[in-house]
């Protein structure tokens, strides 16, 4: 195990943002992350598939890589399987892994950015599935008392792009694991979310299968957002905001096409696209960062744009958006 100086961030975040880690250490086993934990004299920071950062300064710490690897099967019957997986595995690898043994659950997760470890913490989600609906429980390492212990399901107390991580015991743990619970014949589909339905229509597919469902996924990220190994970006900035429903009565007044999906019969949940676009932002761009063209949630790093350049540019979206619409938008990526 190696600790080295000064080294450059901007592999490790998919903003690419050039900011430097005072030490970094790159770990491949629970042994070597306990050994790291332990070092004394260093201030601890926790880096995973770097996917849902956006990094403003320089990290004056002991940057602590989680290179944790391995997919096993831990048992299965005729419906369903239960698989462990690493943390450090790349969470579309890991999906793409799952399509080839025909386990499903994951398939409209596709292409969503970063790694299995980091995925519990946001709760990803995409296209009317998110990860608790297949996660069975987490492996994780208390940083303090470097115990190691299994968080359940319920445990995480996951909601909308949160989870236990981001609230009361953030920065108490490192997951190390996650276990999952996938399908095996007959797959139940969720097609009806977005575009998923169209896009197997204009595939010319009638009976998909969990393949043909991912691929559907696939395509329809990768007509709407950038790949962040050709422009930097952290996927969706900001959550979609859920009002009341009268606050959105009220909306509907002066913005009658705004668009929203029922949470509740007293809650609804506004499109963070719309909002953004309609506020004049989608496609603008300013010097080396903006907004992409085709996705106002995506803020992009174009060239070698600063953390805090795109940090304020969307501080000034909320701004806008919260006088125009009366909404506050919550960002999605964590600011360092």
């Amino acid at each position: 195990m190696q600790i080295h100086k000064n080294i450059s961030l901007k592999p490790y975040n998919t903003f690419g943002i050039d900011v430097n880690a005072r030490y970094f250490i790159s770990i491949t086993s629970i042994e070597e992350l306990k050994e790291a934990l332990s070092l004394d004299g260093y201030q601890k920071f926790i880096l995973g598939g770097g996917s849902n950062m956006l990094l403003t300064k320089d990290i004056d710490a002991l940057v602590i890589h989680l290179n944790l690897k391995g997919i096993s099967i831990l048992s299965e019957d005729d419906e369903s399987v239960v698989i462990r997986v690493g943390a450090g595995e790349n969470w579309h690898d890991f999906v793409i892994w799952c399509l080839k043994h025909d386990f499903g659950g994951l398939e409209n997760l596709s292409l969503i950015p970063g790694n299995v470890g980091t995925a519990p913490i946001q709760n990803i989600g995409a296209y009317g599935v998110e990860l608790k609906d297949t996660l069975v429980e987490c492996h994780v390492l208390d940083m303090q008392s470097l115990e190691t212990s299994i968080l359940s399901n319920s445990d995480c107390h996951f909601g909308y792009r949160d989870s236990i991580f981001k609230g009361i015991d953030v920065g108490k743990y490192v997951i190390t694991d996650v276990v999952f619970k996938l399908s095996k014949v007959p797959h139940k589909l969720h097609i009806s979310y977005g575009a998923i339905t169209s896009e197997l229509e204009v595939m010319g597919i009638k009976k998909p299968t969990i393949q043909d469902v991912s691929k559907a996924v696939i395509s329809i990220r990768q007509s709407k957002l950038p790949d962040p190994k050709e422009i930097g970006n952290s996927g969706s900035f900001f959550k979609n905001p859920i009002i009341s429903v009268i606050q959105f009565e009220e909306l509907q007044k002066t913005f009658p096409s705004i668009p929203s999906y029922s949470i509740s019969k007293k809650e609804t949940k506004i499109p963070a696209g719309w909002l953004i676009e309609k506020a004049g932002f989608k496609g603008k761009r300013f010097n080396n960062y903006g907004v992409h063209e085709k996705q106002a949630l995506v803020l992009v790093n174009f060239n070698s744009a600063k953390g805090i350049d795109i940090l304020n540019l969307a501080k000034l979206i909320q701004a806008t958006v919260h006088r125009i619409f009366g909404i506050s938008l919550e960002t999605e990526v964590n600011i360092f």
